[in-house]
């Protein structure tokens, strides 16, 4: 008998415990959502650019000026130059401002851009873990967001 009131007891915890749970996930998705961006929307190569219009070369590039942009709200273009300061190594990052201020990005600090299969991530240059990941468009859509119901 004290079997089946330890797991009751313990079913009732399990229950109890459920909806923090569900907030937990909520807060953390919404972070996530913060966090990553499709290759379409987040990087823009500078008009002086030659090469194509989302591809950034792994390497580093210090952050030269934070804008507003007043045709996306919430978010900044940050523009970003490559070490060897050609045209080339010139293009937009548009973060969300929530992502930026999370990051303690500043003008002036040198972002990491990380070759990955699926993009590119950016860390910054003394971190250990990316603060954006910039998503080839085809693997974003193999990823569709679902509900889940508990």
């Amino acid at each position: 008998m004290n079997r089946i009131h330890a797991l009751c007891a313990a079913g009732a915890l399990f229950a109890a415990t459920l909806p923090a749970w569900a907030d937990s996930t909520s807060s953390a998705s919404s972070a996530a959502s913060n966090s990553i961006g499709s290759s379409s929307t987040s990087i823009e190569k500078s008009s002086n650019s030659s090469s194509k219009k989302n591809d950034v070369a792994a390497g580093h590039y210090q952050v030269v000026q934070m804008v507003a942009m007043a045709e996306r709200p919430g978010q900044l273009r940050l523009t970003m130059q490559g070490e060897d300061a050609t045209a080339d190594s010139r293009f937009y990052l548009y973060l969300p401002e929530a992502t930026v201020q999370e990051a303690g990005l500043t003008t002036g600090q040198t972002v990491t851009a990380l070759a990955r299969p699926y993009g590119t991530a950016f860390a910054k240059a003394d971190a250990a873990q990316p603060f954006f990941l910039v998503m080839q468009d085809a693997w974003l859509r193999e990823l569709p967001s679902r509900p889940v119901v508990l």
